[in-house]
């Protein structure tokens, strides 16, 4: 497959995170059309006006229709719930999902619920602003990271919605999307039971011994699962 013949790439980021967050990863990804966009719900803007999981299902199906042409998404953690949602009937745009240690809901059931019922936070309730604080991201969402690069990516992470984790997913794109799922055998966000369990909602599994964040980790093994997706288009 050429390169202009492949299909565009785009990252989506999950909870209190930043598109710049792909920086790293986009630097192993030369031969790609890469896009990426801001989250609603982990925008840096006051707590009360974030957006919640309908606003990033609307704003991540706005952003693949504006692409010309087919496209294959990279959703990480909670991405991989708005996008369960928004990309749903659009198997003609998007060729595949790959659900980076990812949330890969079914109909009815929320990021909260996702967890099989799994006691997983790690975050504090800012209930009157309606966001959630992120706390221990060094051990949590960076655990395989060094102490210092640690500490200043938990330091650029943004209040997320609370609202966001606990409304249910309407549409299942991974239905009717090939879809591909990435465990991170070392993940501290996503418990191991729910992640194992909603990998085999997946056509294909990759492992990798990381954490949460590969992406910045391992970005080279990452990128490569990334080609091996557009590999599969040609299967």
């Amino acid at each position: 497959m050429s390169s202009s013949q492949k299909p565009a790439l785009v990252l989506y980021h999950g909870a209190w995170h930043k598109e710049s967050m792909w920086n790293v990863l986009r630097n192993h990804l030369h031969n790609y059309d890469v896009h990426t966009l801001q989250n609603p719900s982990s925008a840096n803007v006051p707590p009360s006006q974030l957006g919640d999981l309908y606003d990033d299902a609307r704003a991540m199906r706005e952003k693949v229709l504006s692409i010309d042409g087919p496209v294959v998404v990279v959703a990480h953690s909670y991405g991989g719930a708005p996008a369960t949602e928004g990309l749903a009937g659009l198997g003609d745009k998007v060729k595949r999902i790959l659900y980076l240690h990812a949330f890969m809901p079914d109909v009815g059931e929320s990021l909260v619920t996702a967890n099989r019922g799994l006691d997983w936070w790690w975050g504090t309730n800012i209930v009157d602003q309606g966001a959630y604080e992120m706390l221990h991201a060094e051990r949590i969402f960076y655990s395989d990271f060094e102490p210092m690069a640690a500490e200043m990516a938990a330091a650029d992470l943004t209040p997320h919605s609370v609202k966001s984790f606990e409304q249910p997913i309407t549409k299942a794109a991974w239905r009717e999307i090939p879809s591909s799922y990435v465990i991170g055998e070392q993940d501290h966000a996503v418990p191991k039971e729910a992640r194992e369990f909603m990998a085999t909602r997946a056509q294909h599994i990759y492992r990798v011994d990381s954490g949460h964040s590969s992406f910045i980790s391992q970005p080279d093994r990452i990128a490569r699962f990334i080609h091996e997706e557009y590999l599969r288009l040609d299967a």
